[in-house]
């Protein structure tokens, strides 16, 4: 359990700092990753609000860790592990800028060690007596 939750607090403080990056200092970012500076930018304050707002989730349930498993899983695996195979299908298919795979694979690492730390801590079924059920 000491690994899911320090993956947790990992994953919560990286989402709360890229979030606040992309909310108060898009240009900065933006110069950083060499890009254009975006059309819309409310666009790139939306995805900082929804990182924000998944590093605090992450936060909010750190008393119990056990009975929001549900939540890491969504947004660990689910949301970093997709985040990632985005991040290198972009810059495959769609030439975004080679700095962008940093994101793929921090996403990636964190979407794995979460995955390893969730299953190492999923609760044992059936005791472990080694007793085989009826069938």
């Amino acid at each position: 359990m000491k690994l899911l939750l320090g993956v947790v607090v990992v994953s919560g403080v990286y989402d709360v700092l890229l979030g606040g990056a992309l909310l108060f200092a898009l240009e900065e970012v933006r110069q950083l990753f060499g890009t254009e500076p975006p059309r819309f930018p409310v666009h790139a304050n939306l995805n900082g609000l929804f990182a924000l707002a998944v590093g605090l989730g992450y936060f909010a349930i750190l008393r119990n860790l056990e009975a929001n498993r549900w939540y890491i899983w969504i947004m660990g695996p689910v949301l970093k592990g997709g985040g990632a195979l985005l991040f290198v299908l972009d810059f495959l298919l769609r030439d975004s800028p080679p700095l962008f795979l940093v994101f793929a694979a921090s996403d990636g690492v964190l979407a794995a060690v979460t995955t390893v730390a969730l299953l190492a801590s999923a609760p044992r079924r059936g005791g472990g007596q080694g007793v085989a059920a009826p069938v």
